[in-house]
Formats: structure tokens, C-alpha cells, sequence
């Protein structure tokens, strides 16, 4: 064992004790440069983890980092101008400063803020603001699914998948839960069609114009077959469908929200301050 940690396994001893009669002072377990590392600078996982034996290894490793972190700012410092050194000064009180004003105005936010957005809101600002949810990308509401080429009754899975019935639709999803290797039912929710190609494993060169003339696929390679039911679908450069960017309206209202209310919070300490004349200009 490392001849350190004997002298660790002491200071546990010690600590308890001082600790134990309410006279705990300050135990210094090692000096680098001018700084002194304390026992209770060192995090209470490596002073409490498993065995003493465990702990002092620990320890022994936060003391050795310490030292070489500490000792290379110290160098540092030393060399380092006058000049950079007070733009490192002045860049430290500035992040101070972004970071406190942040906690507030987050603090004050969970506290006040509205953030209930309704639904009547949400369409408000999708009728208001169509021209900003104009499709980048050919999305469709469909039918995927993957079988492997030796399926039993394959047939049937594919007439099931034309079917718009319920009840075929409740047969066809019991079928694959059997056989297929990927069923997907993307009728509830729009995606992409760049994102079925990738499913696909194939390009579909002209998208738009096998959306207008496609409401069920096939295809397949050596080892699976790939059947797509397309229920409904929209095109580039057309609004998008409101249920699409729901999520991202309610987004934008939320920010423009936060905007506004951390606005509303600097102006009202700035009056505060000019009524109390705590603010002043020479």
C-alpha cells in the first residue's frame, strides 16, 4: 500500500474525533504552491466511498489533481501580463453577471409567468402567420411495413394493407405482430416522406409526382418486402398542416412570452430605480 494512505487512514481518525466533540477545526491535508487544500474542500464521495482503504486511494487521487491544477494556475499567473490578465478579470465578472441575471429572470419566470397556451392561441397564430409554415419537405400520413420475403400468406397482408376497413385493419395488425419485421402506422401523425425513403432503402426520385399518382406501394429486395398504404399527404411549398407544427407554434409563442416578460421585468427595475433614485447619471 502506498505510504500516503496510512497518513489518510490518521486523518480519518482525527476528523471523527474533533468532529465528534464539536471542536472541528479546519484539518489541512496538503499545500501547493500558497494554496491549502483542506480535508473539507475534498467532495464527500471521495471522503465516503466504501472502505477507508478506498476512500484514502481516492483521496490521495483528488489530492493529486488538485496539486497539478492548482500549481499550473499559479504558473499561470505568474506569467501571464498585467493586461490579459485584467481581460480575464473582466470576462470573469461578466459571465458572473450573465449568469445571475439568468437565474433571476428564470426564478422570476417559473414564478410568474403565464405559460398555459391554449388551443384557440395556438390557431390564432397559424391562421395569423401562414406564411411561416410553408412545407420544406414532402410529408404524408401512411402505412409502413417490412416483411421478410418468406412470410406465410404474404397475399393477405398485402390485401389487408388496402383496406380502409377497421376491421381488416385490427386482422393486418395482428398479422404482423406475427410476422413482420417493421409496422409502423403513421396515420395519426405526418412525417416525411425523405424519412420512408430511408426506411425504404431506396430513392424515390420525384417525390411529388409518385405522391399524386401513389396510394399504395411495393417493393422488395432479396430478403424483404416493403409495402406502404398512403392515406393522405401534402407537398412542398404548401401550408403545412396546423396538427404538424403545433408543437412549433407553441414554441414561438412561448419565447415571444419569454421575450416579453423578462422586457417587462428590466423596464419595471429600471422606473423602479429612477423613482427611488437609486439610479443616477453624472
Amino acid at each position: 500500500m502506498n505510504k500516503f494512505i496510512p497518513i489518510i487512514l490518521v486523518l480519518f481518525a482525527f476528523y471523527g474525533c474533533r468532529n465528534s466533540g464539536n471542536q472541528l477545526k479546519r484539518i489541512p491535508v496538503a499545500k501547493a504552491g500558497n494554496q491549502v487544500l483542506y480535508y473539507d474542500d475534498i467532495p464527500e464521495q471521495a471522503r465516503l466511498n466504501g472502505s477507508p482503504a478506498d476512500s484514502a486511494a481516492l483521496i490521495q487521487n483528488y489530492i493529486n489533481k488538485w496539486a497539478r491544477r492548482e500549481l499550473m494556475f499559479q504558473k499561470a499567473e505568474e506569467n501571464l501580463s498585467p493586461d490579459l490578465m485584467n481581460e480575464i478579470e473582466k470576462q470573469l465578472q461578466e459571465t458572473k453577471l450573465n449568469l445571475v441575471v439568468y437565474e433571476y429572470q428564470r426564478m422570476m419566470m417559473l414564478q410568474k409567468m403565464d405559460t398555459a397556451i391554449t388551443r384557440e392561441e395556438l390557431e390564432k397564430y397559424y391562421a395569423d402567420n401562414g406564411n411561416s409554415f410553408m412545407l420544406t419537405s414532402n410529408i404524408i400520413k401512411a402505412l409502413f411495413i417490412k416483411l421478410p420475403v418468406e412470410t406465410p400468406n404474404i397475399w393477405k397482408i398485402k390485401s389487408l394493407a388496402r383496406s380502409d376497413k377497421q376491421k381488416d385493419f385490427q386482422e393486418l395488425e395482428s398479422l404482423c405482430y406475427q410476422f413482420a419485421e417493421k409496422f409502423d402506422d403513421f396515420n395519426e401523425g405526418w412525417i416525411t416522406m425523405d424519412r420512408l425513403s430511408i426506411e425504404l432503402k431506396e430513392d424515390i426520385s420525384n417525390q411529388e409526382n409518385f405522391l399524386k399518382r401513389t396510394t399504395f406501394y411495393e417493393t422488395s429486395d432479396s430478403v424483404s418486402v416493403y409495402l406502404i398504404a398512403i392515406n393522405d399527404y401534402r407537398l412542398r411549398g404548401t401550408l403545412a398542416p396546423f396538427e404538424y407544427v403545433r408543437e412549433d407554434i407553441k414554441r414561438l409563442i412561448w419565447n415571444n412570452r419569454r421575450i416579453e416578460f423578462i422586457q417587462e421585468l428590466e423596464n419595471g427595475i429600471y422606473n423602479d430605480a429612477i423613482k427611488e433614485n437609486s439610479f443616477k447619471i453624472y
